[in-house]
């Protein structure tokens, strides 16, 4: 099958780690930490990256956990996924929550999240006094079991 290619502009403050794939059939490009910062046991920081992204109308980032970092460290992103719109030129920061039961280093360079890009669909929204019947209604929450 081809790969699907878009061209995403990029701007990278001078040093800074870009982001990569770590293999060919990676969905997730890393994103890099550009300071030295530590999140202490139970709490939450923004971490930089360094880099800022202009992307086409229809594309939307979003900034995913890396799951080693989790599994070993029970750090992981706060917000997951985290959205960066196409109109947004900012700083693409990472906000990071160590659930681990130790302070977490976060040195510049490192690995701390994934860039997955993803197409949006625009919908209109079409008011209605009822909605179509389905099998399940409005059952919320748990509601079709765990088998």
């Amino acid at each position: 099958m081809p790969e699907f290619k878009v061209a995403i502009k990029m701007q990278a403050l001078p040093g800074v780690k870009l982001p990569a794939r770590a293999t060919h059939g990676s969905a997730g490009y890393d994103l890099c930490s550009a300071c030295e910062t530590v999140i202490p046991a139970g709490k939450f920081a923004m971490v930089s990256t360094g880099i800022s992204i202009s992307m086409p109308e229809g594309l939307e980032a979003q900034v995913r956990p890396r799951s080693g970092l989790a599994a070993r460290h029970g750090v992981t992103v706060l917000n997951s996924p985290g959205t960066i719109d196409s109109d947004y030129r900012g700083e693409i920061c990472v906000i990071m929550i160590n659930h681990g039961p130790d302070d977490f280093k976060i040195e510049p360079g490192m690995r701390i999240a994934q860039l997955v890009f993803s197409k949006v669909i625009n919908v209109s929204f079409d008011e209605r006094e009822d909605l179509d019947n389905s099998e399940r209604g409005a059952g919320g929450f748990g509601s079709t079991g765990t088998k």
